[in-house]
Formats: structure tokens, sequence, C-alpha cells
């Protein structure tokens, strides 16, 4: 699969892709503080209207919704994890395994929720802007997606929609949280949720003091054509999480990340000894590409490469598409995601 395309599923980082964020890593690594995740002049007020700035200018929420619909990336996880049923939500079109359209933590919320069939509809080929005004939504909420301004104009005319912040796939899981549970004027409950899965990520973290302080970063290889990679940038949600989980972001992608305002950049692998600073590598793949990867004459000088110091995540499995997390695949994938992270550290 080319990048572009698994990208824009991933961070859908896209990922996937994945904040309003900086691509300034100084930033990044402050995600542990809420108020640099969302400013507060971003949400006025909390009392009725509600509104709420992004990218597109802002929206107001004259009345607490109660018909919520969703697209894009994660945006139908807030609500399910504030115990709120979604009326629409798009079936995720990565790391599904089955026949629901669901990834296995957003399907197990519905049962428990007492919903066993949820209304969906496919983004594969764009919006669906006739099954959106169809469930007859009070918000739409996209605050992780990488919708253009047509597109908002367009649901905009459905139901007041709550856009991401600055970039195109590129808000953090903090920010999805708090811009749309306050949309759903339920902005404390999404404060609270935050903090619930902080404490999640440091609990799992902790057992494994190994992690704290290595560098890490995550790539995108394509086993057919070595000769460029891709890699996530500060501002992907991927990238981010790595912050999250007490990795810390090598010098050379800072310094890469300021070439460009995306969530990834291209490379040559005739580049690769950039890259020398890395202590773990993360990518999608299986033992194949690893093998690939220390034969090839220009990547397998790479230190991380060369001892396997690599974090292998099967492609198009729940597992990778939870490295663009949301609010309910962080506790369900979070002690499998740290424990690979930990043998790939354990090899340095």
């Amino acid at each position: 699969m080319k990048f572009k395309k698994i990208s824009l599923i991933l961070t859908l980082a896209l990922g996937i892709a994945i904040t309003g964020c900086s691509n300034n890593f100084e930033q990044t690594s402050q995600n542990n503080n809420l108020d640099n995740e969302v400013n507060t002049n971003e949400i006025k007020n909390e009392q009725y209207p509600i509104i709420i700035n992004h990218a597109f200018g802002e929206t107001i929420i004259e009345s607490k919704p109660e018909r919520i619909a969703t697209i894009a990336w994660g945006n139908q996880d807030v609500p399910l994890a504030l115990g709120v049923v979604p009326v629409a939500i798009p079936k995720a079109n990565y790391g599904v395994t089955d026949e629901t359209g669901l990834l296995p933590w957003t399907s197990e919320k519905f049962k428990e929720l007492g919903e066993e069939n949820p209304n969906t509809f496919d983004e594969v080929d764009g919006l669906d802007f006739e099954s959106i005004s169809a469930s007859n939504p009070d918000v739409i909420l996209a605050a992780s997606s990488g919708i253009t301004k047509e597109e908002y104009d367009l649901l905009s005319e459905i139901a007041p929609v709550v856009a991401y912040p600055e970039l195109p796939w590129q808000t953090k899981w903090r920010e999805q949280i708090i811009l749309n549970s306050t949309a759903m004027g339920m902005e404390e409950e999404g404060k609270e949720l935050v903090s619930n899965l902080e404490n999640i990520i440091k609990e799992e973290t902790s057992k494994y003091p190994q992690i704290e302080g290595k560098s890490a970063a995550f790539f995108y290889f394509n086993p057919s054509d070595l000769g460029n990679f891709s890699v996530y940038l500060p501002g992907d949600s991927r990238a981010d999480y790595l912050i999250d989980l007490g990795l810390i972001l090598p010098e050379s992608i800072s310094e890469l990340s300021k070439e460009s305002n995306s969530f990834y950049l291209d490379l040559s692998s005739e580049n690769a000894e950039v890259l020398n600073d890395i202590d773990v590598i993360l990518c999608y793949g299986d033992e194949n590409l690893l093998k690939s990867l220390q034969k090839d004459k220009l990547l397998s000088t790479i230190p991380a490469i060369k001892r396997g110091s690599v974090v292998l995540i099967e492609d198009g499995t729940p597992l990778a598409a939870s490295a663009t997390p949301s609010a309910l695949s962080i506790p369900y994938t979070i002690e499998e995601y740290v424990k690979i992270i930990s043998e790939a550290v354990d090899k340095i």
C-alpha cells in the first residue's frame, strides 16, 4: 500500500494524523499539561451558547445536543467513552478484522451501552452527506479529521460541526476529547476522561521503566521499494503518542520536522545516516520487513535497524489502528503496545 494512502486511512492520522499541533518538539513534549493541549481561548465559555474556535472559524452550540453524529477517525469513541450512543458514525476502514466495520473497542462499547446495531456509513469514497443528514444530528464531531472548507460548509448545513483546531489530521487525542466533549455539553466529563486515560498510561508505562527517555520515531517502509521511506512528524498522533509513553523525539526528527507542516515527511535511504540517533524505530510490518531492512545496503547502517530495536506492528490490525490513539483504543491496547516497545528497548 502506498504511504499516502495508508496515512490517510490511519489518521482518519490520518492516521491517522494525525491535531491543532505544532511541529515543534518542545510543544509536543508538554502534552501532559492539558492547558497546553487546548488553548482556553478556543473554548470561550461553558454556558450556552458554547462557542468553539477551529480552523474554519467558530461553531456555536445553542443548546445541549441530544443526537451526536461523527465522521473521520476516532471521534465516535469520545461520546461512547462518555456513555452516549452516537446516532451515526463512519465505518473504520483500517484495522477492522470482521464484518461489523467497527474496531473492537468501539464495537464492545456499543454493546456495553445496549446498542447491538449501530448506524454506520462508509467513508471510503468520501463523506456520506446523505447518511449523515438522515441521522438528523444536533452536532457533528470532526475534531480529528481532514475535512476541507467545502466539506465543512456542506456539513454545517446539516448541523453545527466541530472541526480540527488548525491543521488536518493533526489533532492530539487530548484535544479530540476536549473539543468533542465540549461540543456535547460535557466538557468537565471530557477532562475527567483525559485524566483517567493519563493515569492508565502512567500505570502501564511504570511497568517498563527502561522505556523512559529512549528516543523513538514512527516510520513507514514499503518492502518493495526501500529507496525511500517516510517518517511521522510531531503533530501526527502516532508520533505524539510515543511521547506520552515516556519516549523522546530524536534530534534528527526534530530538525526534519522544521521542513514541513505536514504530519509526515518522505526521505531517501541515501540519507539514512541522519537517523543514527534513534534508539527505537516503530513501523507497520512483520519479521520479513525487518529482514529486508537489515539486508538493505543503506538502511542496515542505522543502529536501531542493525541491532533489531524495531517495533513491528502488523499492518491492517487493530493494534496498528490503535497507534493513532482514541479515547477507547488507549485502554484497550496500551498493555500490548508498551510491552512490544519495551522488547525493542531491551535490545539496545
